[in-house]
């Protein structure tokens, strides 16, 4: 198994993973977002970034994340959004993996902090996130805006 960064030529197997992780959190994003998204992971312009596992050419994970500035810190934060590994593969280490690459790519960008949201029902994520980060304890408040 291999861990790199995403590639266009990876779009149709990164889709099945996106949409089964929407399927997962039960939400349906719209295909045009789904496009920008995309295209904004595999842009040297953007903040945001895509590392994916790779399994005898088969993509079989993935994790986005976003830098970002801080108010609380000179150097940025990294935002880890998603992360999701395909059903099968599921309790091989493959999120920790992703997890910590994260990390390398955080300290290398200087970043002050990793941090992500999990769903409160999420216990088989929760157990690996409650290993190898500090559960901060807040409460995320929402009002949606727009599509």
């Amino acid at each position: 198994m291999q861990l790199r960064a995403l590639h266009q030529d990876d779009y149709s197997q990164w889709l099945l993973l996106w949409q089964a992780y929407q399927a997962f959190y039960q939400v349906e994003i719209d295909e045009k977002i789904t496009q920008i998204t995309f295209s904004r992971l595999l842009s040297s312009s953007e903040a945001m970034h895509c590392i994916v596992v790779e399994n005898e050419q088969q993509l079989i994970g993935f994790v986005n994340f976003i830098f970002h500035r801080s108010t609380w810190t000179i150097g940025n934060y990294c935002y880890l959004q998603d992360l999701f590994v395909g059903q099968n593969t599921r309790e091989m280490g493959l999120g920790r993996k992703m997890i910590e690459a994260v990390y390398e790519q955080a300290t290398a960008q200087q970043c002050s902090r990793v941090y992500w949201l999990t769903h409160e029902s999420n216990m088989q994520a929760r157990r690996l996130y409650d290993n190898i980060a500090v559960n901060a304890g807040f409460i995320q408040y929402r009002q949606n805006l727009a599509p």
